[in-house]
């Protein structure tokens, strides 16, 4: 089994021609496990496995493609971001592969500032209290970051001082495995999804562990987007429960799921059949299962 996982977040979709490149520098000297994107969110999301000392290369290059591939003057994808290579997460399995999972994360943030690209590490491994939350980075979006970089109130871990002309800046951590995670509404608008989603998250007083945001999809449809940092302790059906009850008041219920990446297999327990994970396949998608196929 590899030691680890990576989880790249990009902040482009719907270019097929850079997806392919992309998803050919990800997979150099890793296995990609899983691809997704999502033209409403602006954003795709590659899920690759290694050991450890090996996933930097494909990381780089990944890194080294997005800011050639993406320019960030031109997003407009409804899912905050600052940079190209928007997130870069190291992902540990085992807790005896979390100290691999951290030492792994700081080098490559280390290589990626050497791109030209500041990157600032988050989560648990931020140097500063108030950069846990990729939210502290993100708020007011790439113009805001500047602003912020520019008066010295930021100061990268990595890289230069201010963000890259195209690619911006990127946000690296290391962590155990979470759920991205969202659900769709019947019956809500951005107002209604918007005060679901405060209430959801554990910000707001909500679950713990869970990050949550609400927008309008393309479809018309409305959107909690959450990231589940816990999932077996806050399991998905726990989620879909909580948003169904904060959004009956507002004449609005939870009709369909999407799940973005792999999940562990007790993030699954007791799932409610009535609102399906859209395209689910145990097969590809829980961690436990698609690590042990046969390599593709």
């Amino acid at each position: 089994m590899p030691d680890l996982l990576a989880v790249p977040n990009v902040s482009t979709a719907g270019d097929e021609e850079a997806l392919g490149r992309l998803g050919e520098a990800f997979g150099r000297s890793a296995r990609v496990l899983d691809f997704h994107t999502d033209t409403d969110h602006g954003r795709s999301v590659f899920t690759i496995a290694g050991e450890a000392g090996g996933l930097a290369e494909s990381l780089l290059a990944g890194a080294a493609e997005a800011a050639e591939a993406i320019d960030m003057s031109d997003y407009h994808g409804a899912h905050p971001a600052i940079g190209a290579l928007d997130v870069c997460p190291l992902v540990w399995l085992r807790e005896e592969d979390h100290a691999a999972a951290r030492t792994e994360a700081v080098a490559i943030a280390g290589q990626i500032g050497g791109l030209g690209i500041p990157v600032f590490l988050y989560g648990e491994l931020a140097r500063e209290p108030g950069h846990t939350e990729r939210a502290y980075f993100r708020n007011g979006g790439l113009t805001e970051l500047w602003l912020r970089m520019q008066g010295g109130e930021l100061r990268p871990d990595f890289g230069p001082p201010l963000p890259h002309p195209r690619a911006g800046a990127t946000l690296v951590t290391a962590r155990p495995p979470l759920a991205a995670f969202n659900v769709e509404l019947e019956g809500a608008d951005l107002d209604a999804v918007r005060v679901v989603a405060a209430e959801l998250r554990e910000a707001g007083g909500g679950l713990p562990g869970v990050r949550a945001i609400g927008l309008m999809l393309s479809s018309g449809r409305a959107q909690v987007s959450t990231n589940v940092h816990d999932p077996l302790t806050t399991t998905l059906a726990t989620v879909v429960e909580d948003i169904r009850g904060l959004a009956a008041p507002l004449g609005a219920r939870p009709v369909e799921a999407e799940l973005v990446g792999l999940i562990p297999a007790g993030a699954l327990v007791d799932y409610p059949a009535d609102v399906p994970i859209r395209g689910f396949d145990p097969g590809q998608h829980v961690i436990e299962r698609r690590l042990a196929a046969p390599t593709d």
